[in-house]
């Protein structure tokens, strides 16, 4: 028993997967550059969604459109166009729409950005100059 060698295997991989396991568990602790992605991330994604929604509610609009003008023509033909002519336009004003909101939330978010991209520069700059 005394004599039995002590083995020991390290698997980097392991490790690595159960410190990132360690991580979701931790309190976390959002520094300034996780604030500033955050922000930035959630500007363009209020914009993708406005304008996904705009242009997947105008498909729809054409589709329903395209019915009463094929299926129902009979009765519903110039109401179809009209709904189809709708849902296209629609469809257009998706990218237009991703602009304006893009822009009207950059405007709005933009002096908390510029506040805290200015507090890391300064933070940066002071860890530079102390190396």
């Amino acid at each position: 028993m005394e004599n039995e060698p002590f083995t020991y295997t390290y698997r980097a991989q392991e490790q690595e997967e159960i410190n990132e396991i360690r991580k979701k568990y931790l309190p976390s602790e959002n520094t300034k550059m996780e604030d500033l992605r955050k922000l930035d991330r959630g500007v363009t994604k209020k914009a993708l969604i406005f304008s996904l929604s705009c242009g997947i509610l105008s498909t729809l609009l054409l589709g329903v459109g395209m019915c009463c003008s094929l299926v129902w023509g009979d009765k519903l033909f110039v109401a179809g166009i009209i709904i189809g002519l709708a849902g296209i336009g629609g469809m257009v004003a998706a990218y237009p729409l991703y602009s304006a909101v893009l822009k009207k939330e950059r405007k709005r978010i933009a002096p908390l950005i510029l506040k805290l991209t200015d507090e890391l520069t300064r933070q940066n700059g002071n860890k530079t100059a102390e190396s």
